[in-house]
């Protein structure tokens, strides 16, 4: 088959996996009451997944990968054409995941990363969707690390259409809005159990930094699952409701000033601005 066919078929994937997840949530809701047309849902659905997704996908694959590509030369050398495709995706899951994990605590810690990745924490309810709503310089990051090696290494596509499939059903699970308790497998694999958790407003905003493989929150000492409910999600300083908005609010100085530009721009209802 050619990447084209394998794109169809993630798209088909993952729409079915989002329908899925949008009726577990509505059948096993672990916040009750959460509305399916919540604030932000036109904004984290039309812009952020489907506009923003493509948009910066062909950016990501055209520009930066092709390019990279064109001046090593390294995937004419296939150096995975005879991996199986299973191994592969294992290896591949395995690096990215580790990295993602590393550079997710990193964007905590750091004043300028958390500007690109504080939008993702933005939402004041988490469901499947939630996850899509990722500053745009964020998403081209992760995905150029994520899929550069891939396309580098000169794996078949449908090593690309297979990991990308896996990253956004993976996404959609661990925010979606699902009691479901994994057990023992909670020390190995990711869910939302332990993930709603990260995007509280409490202690756990700064714990459970891994994507896929919970082992790595487990083996760095960053796993949080206390007993109690999770209930308030969000950031409690100010933050833009549109997509545009949280698109240039990344760029706000770091210091207080009397800028009144960007007062007007930002600064509704006698909101604060709080750096």
């Amino acid at each position: 088959m050619h990447l084209e066919s394998y794109e169809l078929i993630s798209y088909l994937i993952i729409t079915f996996s989002a329908l899925l997840f949008l009726i577990l949530e509505r059948i096993f809701s672990y916040n009750r009451g959460q509305k399916l047309f919540r604030e932000g849902f036109f904004d984290d659905f039309v812009l952020y997944t489907i506009a923003q997704s493509y948009i910066l996908g062909i950016f990501i694959f055209t520009y930066i990968i092709n390019s990279f590509d064109y001046l090593t030369g390294l995937s004419r050398l296939k150096l995975f054409e005879n991996v199986p495709i299973w191994l592969q995706l294992i290896f591949f899951l395995i690096t990215h995941d580790l990295y993602i994990y590393w550079m997710h605590r990193w964007q905590h810690s750091n004043k300028y990363l958390w500007r690109l990745h504080e939008a993702h924490h933005s939402s004041k309810k988490v469901d499947w969707l939630a996850g899509s709503r990722s500053h745009a310089f964020e998403i081209l990051i992760n995905q150029t690390v994520e899929f550069l090696p891939i396309v580098l290494l000169g794996s078949p596509p449908e090593v690309i259409a297979y990991k990308g499939v896996i990253s956004a059903v993976w996404g959609m699970y661990i925010h979606s809005n699902i009691s479901f308790k994994t057990g023992k497998l909670k020390y190995i694999i990711n869910g939302p159990e332990m993930h709603r958790w990260h995007h509280t407003t409490g202690k756990g905003r700064n714990r459970n930094f891994a994507t896929k493989l919970a082992i790595w929150d487990w083996l760095f000492n960053t796993a949080y699952l206390p007993q109690e409910k999770a209930n308030e999600y969000g950031l409690k300083t100010f933050f833009p409701k549109n997509y545009f908005m949280q698109f240039l609010y990344v760029f706000r100085p770091f210091r207080k000033n009397n800028n009144k530009l960007l007062s007007k721009i930002f600064i509704t209802d006698n909101t604060q601005v709080i750096n």
